[in-house]
């Protein structure tokens, strides 16, 4: 076994791949604190996050966690959608977002070292370990101010109540029942007690019924059989009030604050009907579905006898103790009088309540959740997807671990990796006794069975731990059926869901790292070569409505919910993990295509302290205004939103893992500290508001090959310098241009890369298009919800470049008009309505602007006849463009698809047209 790893190496990994084998990487990325950023459209961007990092209320986040533990809140606020219990499935996936939060943090202080977020993060732990502590014991009485003094507080999400002894009804044929209750929650159905056996013989009080006002019931025959007493008005939230019942022949009333709000006298039912109960209960009902309640409990008395009006009211204003009723002579608890676990029964009966939680407790003491452990629990049994019930406890797992392990290696906080490691035990505890195809069906199950890239963090998690148990854990991930049709180059990606999937690659060959399992590899290759370009949208995105259809499907596929966020995030992540194990160009040109595009462009250009605004969805319908508060919030791509807002220096230098070369992936401004080389490089440009980038070399000297990406789309060449004089060779677009040399301290490297402005055709649909300017994405603002008709041909250039047909906006970098409408860098995060698609339509022959007067004719395919002229591009010079035209031509003409007449015309207008060049 390979020795752990530093805390730096692993930080070099920029928290996406912690290497057990360092020697099967062929390059390394440098840490996020070895590569600065320079000011640009990067740097913009990610000070908008860098504001959200600092003003968002963590405490917000960390409530869950405390509630779950029984722990104080502290009065802070749950942040609600996806985090919240009234959020979309009940909250199922509360917990998530504080470990991207974690993550953003952890980020944002490796790469501006500011000590806010170290210090942001020291809470977050803090409050961690204790949640965990709190865990692990049984549940102790969290106080409050009460109506007489100290009270109980039920914290929401804590699940927690009081469970009383079977003797406290004491088979009483008259009674009362008299509570204080300060409810913080307006659940249907939250019980204030519960005595029963099961739904069939039960006695109850709720705070609210259907019709929102408390109801008592008593039964010996269920739901159907009660014999209840409702109230008249809903109880206040945050306020105490006083309920009472009292049962006495056949006489049942209900007390609200000492005013009788219901009588029923056709009560036959008393305690004594029902006999021992099982359960007696404050807090939580017998009926499973039902919420525990919600508030605060101050003194609880039940009396063998039915109390009077006036006992009553006198409750209101005194204790029971001091009043003319005195105790419960069946029960009384003060909650007051403990600081644990349990509560004694001053009635003199000896009847000893217990604190319990609805679940019991974790399984084993590395248990970190903020919700119980019933989702991971329900998991192990399920048949079926059912979000609603359980929703990808694994999946939150990661996003919580994942942040512990970034947070330790950004600040070095052993209690974070303690965490962590807590973690990984537990859930090797718990997935390693299931059977083998328990674990397949658990992972093929659609949402409930996600676990994000979970195995990705888990590998670290072992990189840093060195415990074998913990890579025996990352393989119980295993979904055999997906890894093996991947590796075999089997396309099954129809009809799953995207995000569900593509980090389980980046997870495959984090494993084939530290196993050398090849079929780990060989499957995150073809799979990535299944969504790219096949699944693909123009700007790096991938899904529709979170589904893959089949590939080469993308005219066909364009809605309101294409391109989740999500699926871009984890295909850069895959992108350049793949890179590490193979250098193709291919990986880095998709990752500037989805990082220049939809990530720059899924973050909203202002900042807020609440929200990260950054989109769920990119809907690439005609007109379509991007949402920067997506659902009810705290979603998954809001989450990774804040993640890469914090990390677009990541993948902008990579070294060979012997040092001998440095690889610039991504012309963007900024500064790179290569310490074992003792160099600094300084990248300086506006890039892609400049077409080109300039390299600046400080520090010592050393010898090691400069790569430069030369990009897929540069066909209008690519030009290099060092220290004004040319390089040999000649660059390739979709390659590296390596130049070896001993570097000195003032050499500068100039790159100069042309931009043309090009189309893409969806690969089902070629009159489809979308427009980019070099690495830009460019789209049309416009309102209309059809597909914008536009040609292109009209002043194209002699290089095949369609931009003379566009018309600069003046002041405005990377903005142009055509026929009235404008074109904006999708990268600008608006909400103008956009098009990132059009429809395509050269209906006449015009060269130069000059209009011949004839129709574009076309071939039954769709391909017209100024297509296949522009297929001949770059022309060298005009004659050049002629003789393709007249060659075009006379075969058109040959095949009858065009007169010989309008051929000549065709010609004539080509040769009289004057051209950009």
């Amino acid at each position: 076994m390979a020795p752990p790893l530093s805390r730096r190496s692993l930080l070099q990994a920029t928290a996406a791949a912690a290497v057990e084998a360092p020697s099967v990487w062929t390059v390394q990325p440098f840490a996020l604190d070895e590569v600065a950023l320079g000011t640009g459209v990067f740097a913009e961007k990610r000070k908008l996050m860098l504001d959200h990092a600092r003003g968002y209320d963590v405490n917000r986040l960390l409530q869950v966690f405390r509630a779950n533990a029984g722990l104080s809140t502290g009065g802070a606020v749950a942040p609600g959608g996806w985090e919240g219990l009234d959020g979309e499935a009940n909250g199922n996936l509360r917990g998530h977002y504080t470990g991207h939060f974690l993550t953003l943090l952890a980020q944002a202080y490796a790469s501006t070292g500011a000590q806010v977020f170290a210090d942001r993060i020291a809470t977050m732990i803090t409050a961690l370990t204790e949640a965990r502590a709190a865990l692990r014991t049984d549940p102790k009485m969290l106080a409050t101010t009460g109506k007489w003094g100290g009270a109980l507080e039920l914290v929401r999400g804590s699940y927690q109540y009081v469970d009383l002894p079977a003797a406290v009804l004491g088979g009483a044929t008259a009674i009362t029942l008299s509570v204080w209750v300060r409810p913080t929650h307006y659940a249907s159905w939250q019980r204030v007690f519960d005595f029963g056996d099961n739904t069939t013989r039960y006695l109850y009080l709720a705070t609210r019924n259907g019709s929102g006002v408390p109801r008592f019931a008593i039964t010996t025959s269920g739901a159907g059989g009660e014999q209840g007493l409702n109230g008249t008005a809903a109880l206040p939230l945050n306020q105490w009030s006083h309920l009472a019942v009292t049962l006495s022949g056949s006489t049942g009333t209900l007390y609200v604050n000492g005013t009788a709000v219901a009588t029923n006298t056709a009560m036959t039912l008393t305690p004594a009907a029902l006999g021992t109960l099982a359960n007696n209960w404050l807090g939580r009902s017998t009926y499973p579905a039902d919420p525990v309640f919600a508030g605060a409990f101050d003194e609880f008395n039940v009396w063998s006898r039915a109390l009077s009006q006036s006992e009553i009211t006198s409750l209101q204003t005194i204790e029971a103790k001091l009043s003319t009723s005195g105790l419960g002579d069946l029960a009384s608890y003060w909650f007051q009088a403990t600081t644990g676990g349990t509560f004694s029964d001053a009635s003199g009966r000896g009847l000893t309540a217990t604190l319990r939680r609805t679940w019991g407790g974790p399984s084993h003491p590395g248990f970190l959740a903020a919700y119980p452990e019933t989702q991971f629990i329900a998991l192990e049994s399920m048949t079926a997807s059912d979000y609603t019930k359980v929703w990808a406890p694994y999946y939150t797992a990661h996003k919580i671990l994942r942040g512990l392990l970034d947070a330790y290696a950004a600040t070095d906080d052993a209690r974070a990796l303690d965490l962590a490691s807590g973690m990984g035990d537990w859930m090797r505890s718990r997935l390693s006794v299931l059977p083998e195809a328990t674990l397949q069906r658990m992972w093929g199950l659609f949402s409930s069975g996600e676990f994000g890239g979970i195995v990705e963090a888990i590998v670290d998690l072992h990189a840093y731990t060195g415990k074998a148990e913990h890579l025996a854990l990352a393989r119980l991930f295993d979904l055999d059926s997906l890894i093996d049709a991947c590796a075999a180059n089997t396309d099954i990606l129809s009809d799953l869901h995207a995000n569900q999937h593509i980090p389980i690659f980046t997870g495959l060959l984090r494993l084939y790292d530290a196993t050398g399992e090849a079929r780990y590899l060989a499957a995150a290759k073809n799979f990535w070569g299944m969504v790219v370009p096949g699944r693909m949208y123009g700007i790096g995105g991938t899904s529709t409505a979170e589904f893959w259809k089949a590939s080469g499907v993308i005219a066909g596929t364009i809605g309101d919910t294409t391109a989740e966020t999500c699926c871009a995030y984890n295909l850069l992540k895959l992108s350049r993990t793949l890179f590490f194990h193979e250098q193709s160009p291919k990986y880095m040109d998709y990752y500037e295509r989805a990082l220049y595009n939809q990530v720059l462009g899924s973050k909203r250009d202002s900042a807020d302290a609440e929200k990260p605004l950054v989109t769920y969805f990119i809907g690439l319908t005609p007109g379509r205004v991007r949402d920067y508060t997506p659902k009810q919030g705290t979603t998954c791509c809001e989450g990774t939103g804040m993640e890469s807002a914090t990390k677009y220096q990541d993948s902008v230098y990579f070294k060979a893992t012997d040092g001998s070369s440095l690889y610039v992936n991504l012309y963007s401004p900024s500064t790179l500290t290569w310490a074992e080389k003792g160099v600094t490089v300084t990248q300086t440009t506006q890039y892609p508001r400049e077409q080109g980038t300039t390299l600046t070399f400080r520090g010592g000297t050393a010898s090691f090959a400069l790569k430069l990406r030369v990009p897929s789309w540069a066909t209008a060449g690519f030009h290099v310098t060092v220290n004004g004089g040319a390089v040999n060779g000649t660059p390739s677009p979709g390659s590296y241009f390596s130049i070896s040399r001993t570097w000195q301290p003032g050499d500068v490297v100039r790159i100069s890369v042309p931009f043309r402005l090009r189309v893409e055709k969806a690969l089902d649909d070629p009159t489809l298009q979308t427009l980019f300017y070099g690495p830009v994405n460019l789209v049309a603002r416009n309102s209309s919800t059809s597909y914008l008709q536009f040609g292109l041909y009209a002043n194209a250039a002699l290089s095949g470049d369609l931009l003379p047909t566009l018309t600069p906006v003046s002041g405005t970098p990377l903005h142009y008009t055509l026929n009235g409408t404008e074109f904006a860098p999708f990268m600008e995060g608006t909400e103008d309505p956009a098009h990132a698609y059009f429809r395509r339509t050269e209906p006449k022959v015009v060269f130069g602007t000059l209009d011949s007067g004839l129709a574009n004719p076309a071939k039954p395919d769709g391909t017209s006849l100024l297509d296949e002229i522009w297929a001949g591009t770059p022309f060298a010079s005009k004659s050049a463009l002629v003789a393709r035209v007249r060659s075009t031509v006379d075969a058109w003409v040959a095949a009858g698809l065009l007169g010989q007449t309008d051929g000549e015309t065709v010609v004539s207008t080509a040769q009289q047209a004057t051209y950009v060049s």
